[in-house]
Order: structure tokens, then sequence, then C-alpha cells
């Protein structure tokens, strides 16, 4: 396998392009190399076969949508309360609006897991780091809430999240500042 990591991951951003766009059904080494403007063969060279790509666009998906240290940095420096977890709410969304393509591409990941058993195991075990990564930031950043707390908080984040990718006109017309301020009010009781 070719070890040219720049465009390895060029490949991945196109591919994630092509999910959003295309679907599952639409991703082909062919419609990665065109979106990504390399040679026909090109994605072929990087990923053996469909679920290494899709392993590695899982991977890429979530590297893309993690805030930067320094964001997260600057963050902490506010007073761990109820409106530091609103914050990384809002910071969450508007990751989401920024990077709409990321969302659209883990959506079809996640159709595509409920067909290729493989597929969802990766995601399960991707998807299952990821929330106890977040489980344990809280703890360790001593923000309010407990695992629970975290857990209902992704739930309720992931269902806005996709709700306003896929019919943004369901929450058009809803305050979405005072929907996070409740959601976050609930899940810490």
């Amino acid at each position: 396998m070719v070890k040219n990591e720049a465009r390895r991951t060029a490949l991945l951003d196109a591919a994630i392009d092509v999910l959003a766009e295309e679907g599952a059904r639409g991703l082909t080494y062919r419609a990665i190399d065109a979106k990504a403007e390399t040679p026909a063969g090109t994605a072929s060279n990087y990923f053996a076969n469909r679920a290494e790509l899709m392993s590695a666009v899982m991977t890429r998906v979530h590297i893309r949508l993690m805030p930067s240290d320094e964001s997260v940095a600057e963050s902490l420096t506010a007073p761990r309360d109820r409106s530091l977890t609103i914050k990384f709410m809002h910071d969450i969304l508007k990751r989401a609006d920024a990077d709409k393509a990321c969302y659209l591409a883990m959506m079809e990941l996640r159709l595509e897991a409920t067909r290729r058993p493989e597929i969802r195991q990766a995601l399960t075990r991707t998807i299952g780091d990821n929330l106890e990564f977040n489980v344990e930031f809280n703890e360790e950043a001593k923000l309010p809430g407990d695992r629970m707390t975290v857990i209902s908080l992704y739930f309720a984040m992931t269902g806005l999240i996709y709700e306003r990718l896929t019919l943004p006109d369901v929450v058009a017309t809803m305050d979405l500042d005072e929907l996070i301020e409740v959601m976050v009010d609930r899940a810490i009781g």
C-alpha cells in the first residue's frame, strides 16, 4: 500500500464528500478519484477493499469533527458549570454546521452498518470509544453531570444535528439557544 499521507487524507476527504452527496451506493473508487482529482486507480492503491475504506472514512470523520485542543483549552478557562456545558453543545452544533458533509457521511455509514456486519462492528467500536471519551472528558474536566448526563446529551445532540441536516424545516422555527439550554437543564437535573 502507498504511504503518501497527504494524498490518503485527500482521498478520505473526497470519500466523505461522495458519501454525503451520493450515498453509500455511490461510493466507488472511481467516484473518489474523480472527486479528489487524482488519476484513475489511485484510491484502490490506498484502500484494498470497501471495508478498509469505510473504516478509514469513519476515523477521518471523527478527526474532522473533533474540536481543536486550543479551542477546548480556551473553553476550559471558564467556570465548570451549566453555562460551559451549554457552550460545548453550541460548539458541537457549530462544527456540524461548518462540516455538514461529515455528518451526512456518518449517517450513510450508519445505514451501511445495518447491512454490513464488519462495518457495524467497526462503527460500534468507533462510536462507543467516542462516547467513552466524552464521559471521561466530562469527569476529568469536572463538568456538571454524570455518565448518563453525557450519554443523554450525546443522543439529544445527535438527533438535533441529524434533524437539521435532513429535515431543516422541522427545526427552522425553533429557538436553538433555548432548545439547547432546555436539553442541558433536563440532562443535568
